[in-house]
């Protein structure tokens, strides 16, 4: 990740449900808000109810390399957490990559391109 670092406290977590715009998809919910810093921070969550280790991480591994992938294209200076829904359990890489994307558009946090 270029310019990301993770948000790893539960009152940074608490502070986005709470104070963040909101994007729901059938795989994923995405909780975005602005910083104070330049760089953008970001955090995953998926809950015990999605599965066991194996599957919980294999959700979480592919969050991140989709976040990835796709981080050039996000504003900089934006907390971010994404949440799996149970559909993220069954969902093909493209379709979470699909909503990831839908609910950044609808959050306005992919970069404006410039038509020359």
């Amino acid at each position: 990740m270029q310019h990301t670092t993770t948000l790893k406290k539960n009152y940074e977590f608490r502070r986005l449900y709470a104070k963040g715009r909101s994007a729901v998809l059938p795989a994923l919910v995405i909780y975005a808000r602005p910083n104070r810093g330049g760089g953008s921070r970001v955090g995953f969550t998926v809950t015990t109810r999605l599965g066991h280790a194996v599957v919980r991480n294999r959700i979480r591994r592919r969050l991140r390399e989709i976040y990835r992938l796709h981080e050039a294209e996000l504003k900089p200076g934006t907390d971010m957490v994404v949440v799996a829904r149970g559909r993220s359990v069954s969902a093909s890489y493209r379709d979470l990559e699909r909503d990831f994307l839908a609910g950044c558009r609808k959050l306005s946090l992919l970069r404006e391109e410039t038509a020359p």
